[in-house]
């Protein structure tokens, strides 16, 4: 079941008198729903659209609320009503497609009404109404001094603008009083006779008038009659009794929900004292952090100059290096050259010595042929020419 937040009307949950003054803006539109196409926006928790559906051939009921639309639906489910998630500013329907439109209590909760009178002229057709109510600023403020404006609001009309809202999207506007007004009421104790009544005749002040009706219409008829809505007959006192029950356990239980509340907050600000001195503790600590800090900052930016001045000692002592190893490096090139050049020296003098050593053999070869020979052998025993020594 749908729970009641002082805003979306439920039976069963609310006041009667309130109850009463919404049921009878249904009644005062089921007369002329017979037999029509009716779209009730923003239907709420779907009674209304169950008081249209008695007389209507269909009924489309839309809200914007899931939770309201599916309470509806639980409650009011009938063949000729269809209860639907949807906004009012996006109505799920075709050009001129309901022959009567009710809007009541929607249009001051809208940001946007204007947008909303505009989608509604679109589905309405040329010759159906449009019918829609919403409380008088005026009087509503007053009745509403002590507990201040209504949080659901977003905007609440006078009756002069109102009714230049309406006509400056619908040709024809057509505006009604509603007003709550005692009744006393003889009925009968077995239905077996009618109830007469009288209504006393008077001129109503707009200003001080509790809701507005208006009947609107592109080229359809708005002047209808007014309309006196008597809820079941009952003894308004003991509803009123049984209401009051009702909201004192409302009471009682927001109350322990506000216990529990108080309970939560003082836990919450206990436990938020605990973390401001632990937050205390940690700043101090922070200080502290932040002063050993500074020193090792001061630390670390003497040691930054002392590692400074020893990075250019070394720096220098890198370019020493550096000249020596290129000195070092040139007496190596020239050694190399020098290397060079002795090692072509032995190769020529090698050279020399192998041809040199060519002849030499050459000439012992000769020398071998002339000492074979027959005749030096032969002059040698004879004491003739010179004694050769013998060559290895």
């Amino acid at each position: 079941m749908a729970e009641f937040t002082g805003e979306r009307v439920i039976p069963g949950q609310v006041d009667a008198d309130l109850l009463n003054e919404h049921v009878a803006r249904y009644a005062f539109a089921a007369r002329m729903a017979r037999g029509r196409r009716v779209l009730d926006a923003g239907c709420g928790s779907g009674y209304g659209a169950a008081e249209l559906a008695r007389e209507a051939r269909e009924v489309l009921a839309i809200d914007i609320s899931r939770e309201a639309i599916d309470h509806a639906r639980e409650r009011y489910s009938s063949q000729r009503i269809r209860f639907q998630q949807a906004s009012c500013l996006e109505i799920p329907g075709p050009d001129a497609g309901f022959d009567l439109v009710a809007a009541f209590e929607l249009i001051e909760h809208l940001s946007d009404w204007r947008a909303f009178l505009r989608e509604v002229r679109r589905v309405l057709s040329s010759d159906g109404q449009f019918l829609v109510s919403t409380p008088n600023r005026l009087y509503y403020a007053e009745a509403r001094a002590q507990l201040g404006p209504n949080p659901f609001h977003v905007h609440e009309f006078e009756y002069a603008e109102f009714q230049g809202e309406l006509e400056s999207v619908f040709p024809r506007v057509a505006l009604y009083l509603e007003n709550h007004a005692d009744a006393i009421v003889f009925s009968p104790a077995r239905a077996a006779a009618g109830v007469e009544s009288r209504i006393e005749q008077g001129s109503g002040n707009a200003e001080e008038a509790h809701f507005f009706l208006a009947v609107c219409s592109v080229a359809g008829e708005t002047a209808v009659p007014g309309f006196v809505y008597v809820p079941r007959v009952a003894n308004m006192l003991r509803e009123r009794e049984h209401h009051i029950g009702l909201l004192e356990g409302w009471l009682e239980k927001a109350k322990a929900e506000l216990q529990d509340l108080m309970g939560q907050f003082r836990r919450q600000a206990a436990a938020l004292d605990e973390s401001n001195q632990w937050a205390g503790s940690l700043n101090e600590q922070l200080e502290q952090t932040g002063a050993r800090v500074a020193a090792l900052q001061d630390e670390l930016a003497g040691e930054q100059m002392q590692a400074r001045a020893r990075i250019d000692e070394l720096e220098r002592h890198e370019a020493q290096l550096a000249k020596q190893l290129a000195d070092a490096c040139l007496e190596l090139s020239q050694a190399v050259d020098y290397l060079h050049a002795a090692e072509h020296t032995v190769e020529e003098r090698t050279a020399w010595a192998q041809r040199a050593q060519a002849e030499a053999d050459a000439l012992c070869q000769r020398v071998h042929l002339y000492q074979a020979s027959r005749w030096v052998k032969m002059g040698g025993k004879l004491g003739l020419g010179p004694k050769l020594e013998s060559i290895p």
